[in-house]
């Protein structure tokens, strides 16, 4: 893996190629829409207003299973996939991106169509897609555009569709669902509760990571693999066109000071992480990564599109060699250039 600060894998056309793209048989079906009202503003009333609009004014027929507690959403999107498959229809996932990941899992390799009606603060994967975060603009673009392969990640078989993380970054993420309910969501509230947690402190993990057979030691405060371009390129690094090509941008933070912390923090938030010399990132189409000494931990702590999970070790972070088919306008994401 070499000693360079900024590291990009060389990736073949062949290690590129992307798996079965075998399209399902159709996206003109029912929809079945999982929607989960506490993702983002979660106005039940009005998704449900406008779907029942978009739908009547298609002549589309439509079922809307509403999530009343989180820990359901995992078994109703699989119960929901399942109705989809036997009525040749496609399944619909309305919620932030940690809704979008628990419906993609139950959907990948379903043979159902995938379609997206973004409800939450940051939205990255409808927004890479050229999907409106405007509920109604989205059911135009559900009910009229065509089917195109996307690429998946996977970490232990789980999907993720915008990044895994383990170390700092899931600590982050849990206490910042905590600002969320007391101070609501956005994006500032985000920033501050990042902001209050790299205050509060961190350690930092001695890993073991394998790429194509060759293996390192690091010492890091958290490993961030990204599967989303739009994301990249927000946060200023050069991985974009990798993620682009096939493969996940894996990234990692050298053990810093809190200060220094800091600084990146706000180097984040202005789209100017990329030139720091305090990461480290590669491109590869897989990756191990296991602990880096000896020791009796089992599992880990890892956050996978903004939801927290325990798994097994070692982890293995893949590219799915299956597509999720999504419905998604043939044009690039406005806010993205073309490949």
């Amino acid at each position: 893996m070499g000693d360079a600060t900024h590291q990009a894998s060389a990736l073949s056309d062949t290690a590129c190629a992307a798996g079965p793209a075998v399209a399902p048989v159709k996206n003109s079906g029912p929809l079945f829409i999982v929607f989960n009202p506490g993702s983002g503003a979660g106005d039940a009333e009005r998704v449900g207003e406008a779907i029942r609009d978009a739908c009547g004014a298609a002549g589309r027929a439509f079922h809307l299973v509403t999530v009343e507690r989180p820990a359901e959403l995992p078994r109703l999107a699989r119960e929901t996939v399942q109705r989809a498959r036997q009525a040749g229809g496609v399944v619909v996932a309305a919620g932030g991106d940690g809704t979008l990941n628990a419906v993609a899992q139950a959907t990948l390799g379903s043979g159902c169509a995938f379609g997206v009606l973004p409800q939450g603060t940051f939205n990255y994967f409808g927004r890479s897609h050229g999907i409106p975060a405007d509920t109604a603009q989205a059911l135009q673009v559900l009910l009229h555009a065509p089917l195109q392969p996307v690429q998946v990640g996977l970490v232990n078989g789980r999907v993720f569709l915008v990044n895994a993380s383990l170390g700092l970054y899931p600590q982050l993420l849990e206490e910042r669902e905590g600002w969320k309910q007391r101070f609501g969501r956005s994006r500032p509230v985000a920033f501050a509760a990042g902001l209050a947690t790299l205050l509060g402190g961190y350690r930092s993990l001695r890993l073991r990571i394998e790429v194509l057979g060759q293996g390192r030691d690091v010492r890091t405060p958290t490993l961030f693999v990204g599967n989303n371009a739009l994301q990249m390129e927000q946060l200023g690094f050069p991985m974009a066109e990798a993620i682009d090509r096939g493969a996940l941008a894996a990234i990692m933070l050298k053990p810093v000071r809190r200060l220094t912390m800091l600084g990146l923090l706000l180097r984040g938030a202005f789209g100017q992480l990329g030139a720091a010399d305090q990461l480290v990132s590669l491109a590869c189409r897989q990756l191990t990564v296991s602990i880096g000494r000896p020791t009796t931990l089992r599992r880990i702590k890892v956050a996978t599109d903004g939801e927290i999970v325990w798994l097994p070790l070692p982890l293995e972070f893949a590219v799915s060699p299956e597509t999720l088919w999504l419905i998604r306008p043939a044009t690039p994401a406005p806010e993205r250039a073309a490949p």
